[in-house]
Formats: C-alpha cells, sequence, structure tokens
C-alpha cells in the first residue's frame, strides 16, 4: 500500500519555520492547540525537525526570564529539541511509516530531495485500521471458523495477516 493514501499535504499541515522567532512559535502552538509541530527550512522547504511544548518550557525555564515581547529576539532555530520525529520518504514501505508511529503523534513525510511534502497522523492510520479491522470482523463466519475471501484480501490491503 503507498503512504500517499494517508498523506495531508503540506499546504494543509500547520508548521513552523526555522527562521520564526519563540514568539511567533508560542502565538501558533497555542492558538492552533498544538504540543508538537514539524519545523521546516524557509530556504529550501527541508524538514528540519519538531518541536514539542516540552522543548519550549525546558528553554524558557532554563534560559530566559521571559515576556512575548522578548520572546521577539529569540529565534526558534536556538531552542534545542529533546528530539526529533523520524520522516519517512514517499516511496517508503507501509511497514516504515507503522514503525515510525508507534513512537510519534505524526510522521513527517519527505521527497526523494528530502523536502518536506506533508504529514501522516497517527490518529488517521489508526482509523484506517480499525475500520480494516471492522469491515474483516463482518465476514467472519464463526461456524467455519474463517473469514471470506474479501475479508482476507482486506487484511493483505491493510499491511497486516490474516489469522
Amino acid at each position: 500500500m503507498n503512504i500517499l493514501f494517508f498523506l495531508t499535504p503540506k499546504d494543509e499541515v500547520n508548521y513552523i519555520y526555522d527562521t520564526d522567532t519563540l514568539r511567533q512559535v508560542i502565538e501558533k502552538m497555542d492558538a492552533h492547540r498544538f504540543s508538537s509541530v514539524p519545523i521546516i527550512n524557509e530556504a529550501t522547504g527541508y524538514y528540519c525537525g519538531t518541536l514539542t511544548e516540552g522543548d519550549l518550557l525546558r528553554e524558557i525555564k532554563e534560559h530566559y526570564d521571559l515576556s512575548l515581547k522578548r520572546a521577539e529576539d529569540i529565534p526558534i532555530s536556538k531552542v534545542p529539541r529533546l528530539r526529533d520525529y523520524l520522516p519517512v520518504r514517499a516511496d517508503s514501505d507501509i511497514e516504515d511509516l507503522l514503525s515510525a508511529a508507534t513512537s510519534q503523534n505524526f510522521v513527517p513525510v519527505t521527497d526523494d530531495s528530502g523536502a518536506f511534502i506533508g504529514i501522516v497522523t497517527r490518529k488517521d492510520l489508526m482509523q484506517f485500521l480499525a475500520k480494516r479491522y471492522h469491515q474483516t470482523e463482518a465476514d467472519f463466519n464463526p461456524q467455519t471458523g474463517k473469514r471470506s475471501t474479501a475479508a482476507v484480501k482486506t487484511l493483505s490491503y491493510a499491511g497486516m495477516q490474516s489469522h
């Protein structure tokens, strides 16, 4: 299965640029209620990493007696990140996508040159898999203990193994 099936394209994703200020990022994350956002290089469009609320809180606590006015002078690129969300390439296997999604709220997706093209959310993956699971459960015959041929194909299509 192609991972682009799950892609939320860049123009629909809220992200920040590596040139944004701390104030811009705080206001954006607060306005949209984000706990993490992708960071994109403004000049190249490449994925740089992920900024989390925890990264912001640690930096503010350790280095700043902060007002929003002062936050205008602090480039977000100066805020250390604890860990970045691992991106996958658009041509990656579904297994790579699922593996990354197990420990991340979203998975950044890049093209073959490294440019950010969008994200896949863990929520979208879980909803897809739950829908496929419920479809196959409806095709299960408890008398024979087998699924219909359509159910087996659906499970294989979703990247899961049939039982």
